[in-house]
């Protein structure tokens, strides 16, 4: 009865163990894979261009047509001043006045003496005339008529002088009164009431409206190629003007070696005198090339730049291949280059530090903008 007990407890421990390794047996061995889609990339064609605009920059002075530093044709003190720097003013106008005290003084003198000289020549013509009756009558001689007529001369001339003397004393003072010679607007004004100013010492700095120019050097082979009348971008203080050159400098400068190109900018610019003017010249290189956007380069090796091009695959799938680029010019956003492309293949133009050499992309559903 034990002995069947034993036997039957080791039976059925063997039957538990082979169910128990049947069941392991029976279970999958293989874990099915996850397939990841391809990331998507924004990318653009390549197109070939002949050529690019080379674009040079080259700076100037803003100057009015004129610019005049204006005072007295003659010393003396400030009497008044009628204006002020900034004030604008137009022709005609009196911006200053000397004192003519003196002058008004010498005036009356002058006058004085032309009343005594009228009086003397009357009475010498008097004379004359009494004097050749006498000698028709025998009681005057040659000598005394010479006498008189040489007296009556000499009265005739000193009243000229004094004509003269008055004329220009008329004349000092008109120039004691300084008057616009164009309109403009004071710039500088140098003196004070009161002082005492030299001859020709200019009393204010008067800069012309409406007529602002721009004085711009250029080297000389770029100025062999331009002419009067013709049509160029300019820029001062960041807005656009297009300028006429209105004239071109026959000599070089020594100092910078350009030429000087005059040009006249609208005459409403808001350009102030002595403001800094750029001129925007462009050449055309003849070298065949493709622009693209910065965006779209990388560092590679040795110097050189990558751009990444997408080589198709199957099922509109692309593999990342690197090409090395140089790297011509560059203007705003976008770099003209030349390497071993091709007019037609496509590049990823952003998002470049996401991707690598032998990826497997597919295309954006948007292309993006060049």
């Amino acid at each position: 009865m034990q002995r069947f007990s034993a036997t039957t407890s080791t039976t059925v421990l063997l039957i538990l163990a082979l169910a128990v390794t049947s069941s392991a047996c029976q279970q999958p061995s293989e874990v099915p894979t996850i397939v990841q889609a391809a990331p998507k990339v924004a990318t653009a064609l390549l197109e070939l261009a002949p050529s690019y605009q080379f674009e040079q920059q080259f700076t100037g002075t803003v100057r009015a047509g004129n610019t005049t530093g204006i005072g007295f044709e003659l010393a003396g003190k400030i009497k008044q001043l009628t204006v002020d720097s900034g004030d604008n003013v137009a022709a005609g106008q009196v911006l200053a006045r000397l004192d003519t005290a003196l002058l008004e003084a010498e005036k009356r003198e002058f006058e004085a003496n032309l009343a005594q000289n009228s009086a003397d020549l009357q009475l010498a013509k008097n004379t004359l005339e009494r004097s050749l009756l006498l000698k028709q009558q025998g009681f005057a001689s040659e000598q005394q008529l010479d006498e008189l007529k040489g007296q009556l001369n000499s009265l005739q001339a000193g009243r000229q002088r004094l004509i003269a003397a008055i004329e220009a004393n008329k004349l000092r003072i008109s120039k004691s009164t300084l008057v616009a010679p164009f309109d403009g607007i004071i710039a500088i004004r140098n003196n004070n009431l009161g002082e005492v100013v030299a001859l020709g010492s200019p009393l204010f700095t008067l800069v012309e409206q409406g007529n602002p120019q721009a004085i711009i050097g250029v080297p000389v082979n770029i100025a062999q190629t331009l002419q009067a009348g013709q049509s160029l971008p300019l820029s001062v203080n960041q807005q656009r003007y297009t300028a006429q050159i209105a004239g071109i400098s026959a000599e070089v400068n020594p100092v910078t070696r350009t030429v000087a190109v005059r040009f006249t900018l609208p005459s409403d610019a808001p350009a102030l005198n002595g403001e800094l003017a750029y001129l925007y010249y462009e050449k055309t290189i003849q070298q065949p090339g493709f622009w693209i956007p910065l965006t779209s380069l990388t560092d590679g090796l040795r110097g050189l730049w990558n751009l990444y091009v997408l080589i198709p695959e199957a099922q509109e799938r692309y593999r990342i291949e690197r090409r090395d680029v140089d790297i011509l010019y560059t203007r705003g956003e976008h770099a003209f280059v030349t390497g071993a492309l091709k007019h037609g293949e496509r590049y990823v133009t952003t998002g470049l530090h996401k991707r690598v050499v032998d990826e497997i992309v597919t295309l954006h559903s948007v292309p993006a903008p060049r």
